[in-house]
């Protein structure tokens, strides 16, 4: 049951992510008439099966990345998070890429556009303090949220700790919790 049980979750795991990238216009609720162009519910439509609980919570937790400054883009920590998947699941880049593909969404969106600005020599990112330009989950829980703006340290001698599909992740450590995230270059700012 336990192998059932992990690819249960590997499989809304990547359900989850990809309805959090998903353009509102895109979601099966919106083409039966159940939701807006905002994710909002319809008054007065009845539910079918592009309206379960767990698109349900989709949409609310959408809704509420939204409000987050840079929320309504295509998730900036998207890398990091599949990162995450990535190390708890043991996938390697092939599976990682056939899951998402599966998942249609378009690996092309992670090609590495990130600003170079706090990376030193051999990729070591500069230590010091930053704060983080979205909503992030801890490393170890996968439930709680540094905030927006949260501050993060960066260490000594931090080195890219692995990649997704070429987007470099790096190891920090959220100020407020103490506990590690993933980020990638183009979620901090000084």
């Amino acid at each position: 049951m336990g192998i059932l049980k992990s690819a249960a979750d590997t499989v809304y795991v990547f359900r989850f992510i990809r309805m959090l990238v998903l353009d509102w216009k895109d979601w099966d609720a919106y083409k039966n008439g159940i939701i807006d162009d905002k994710g909002k519910r319809l008054k007065g439509k009845s539910a079918d099966d592009s309206w379960t609980p767990f698109i349900r919570l989709c949409a609310n937790i959408k809704r509420l990345l939204e409000k987050i400054p840079g929320g309504s883009t295509k998730l900036g920590s998207f890398a990091s998070a599949l990162y995450l998947i990535k190390e708890k699941y043991n996938l390697s880049d092939k599976q990682l890429k056939t899951i998402c593909e599966k998942c249609n969404l378009d690996t092309l969106d992670f090609l590495n556009e990130n600003s170079q600005w706090f990376v030193l020599e051999d990729k070591q990112l500069s230590p010091g303090v930053y704060r983080i330009n979205n909503a992030k989950i801890l490393n170890n829980t996968f439930e709680e949220l540094c905030n927006y703006k949260d501050q993060i340290r960066v260490l000594d001698d931090s080195y890219p700790i692995g990649d997704v599909f070429g987007v470099d992740v790096y190891e920090t450590v959220h100020v407020k919790t103490n506990q590690k995230i993933y980020i990638t270059i183009n979620e901090i700012y000084k």
